[in-house]
């Protein structure tokens, strides 16, 4: 779903922000967090098809990734079609740190860490999650700032971000902070930002997944909405 804020302004950069491919995790609905799980074989293709797609599109300068396998081998697949550029790592732009929930079945994790659980499903933002977990606050704070580093760092320039589901629904809260929450955020979804001088963050593209078939990508989006993180 394309979505366009109007901008009058020139001076900003774009940034193409994607989340990761699809890990055997997101199909088995269990919560990864910090853990570190690579792609699967569809999170694979799922990648090459975003990759050919932003090929295709205006010439990207720079990839960013999270330091996770799931978001670096994604971002080394489209770096690789975008002019073989060098995949630069950003652990702040890690998935948010679920604690006690990490690694566990969703459906189980109520049973299994009820403190945990309820931490996580608090609606309070300013709630850590037991077992080193983060706060959305947390989470909010240390993305949002990476974003506005590498939009600072590249005015002028179109450059790539692959993350995750958390982190990216904190990014549109920066950008669009009186909308409605967003609920699913799509494997290889595309999600267009512009970062201007002082401060302004617009969307002009939001949770695009026209690269992909109707078999592409997990319909859930598990591991990008609002319940699973």
């Amino acid at each position: 779903m394309a979505e366009e804020d109007s901008v009058d302004e020139c001076c900003y950069s774009e940034i193409v922000v994607v989340r990761h491919g699809e890990t055997s995790w997101n199909a088995e609905r269990k919560i990864q967090g910090h853990l570190d799980v690579e792609l699967n074989d569809a999170g694979r293709q799922q990648a090459e098809q975003v990759a050919e797609r932003l090929s295709k599109e205006p010439k990207v300068s720079y990839v960013y990734s999270s330091d996770l396998k799931r978001a670096f081998e994604t971002a080394q697949i489209i770096a690789a079609k975008c002019g073989k550029l060098e995949v630069l790592t950003d652990p702040d732009l890690r998935e948010r740190h679920l604690g006690d929930m990490q690694g566990l079945v969703y459906q189980e994790a109520s049973k299994l860490r009820p403190e945990a659980y309820k931490a996580f499903s608090s609606n309070r933002t300013d709630v850590d999650i037991p077992g080193g977990g983060e706060s959305l606050d947390k989470l909010y704070d240390r993305c949002t700032s990476a974003l506005q580093r590498i939009g600072d760092k590249h005015q002028g320039e179109r450059v790539v971000v692959v993350t995750h589901g958390g982190v990216i629904r904190s990014l549109y809260e920066r950008a669009r902070p009186s909308a409605r929450k967003v609920e699913k955020i799509l494997n290889t979804s595309v999600n267009v930002f512009r970062l201007f001088e002082g401060d302004k963050w617009t969307i002009q593209v939001w949770g695009d997944v026209s690269h992909l078939d109707q078999t592409g990508f997990l319909q859930s989006g598990f591991g990008g909405d609002r319940t699973s993180g």
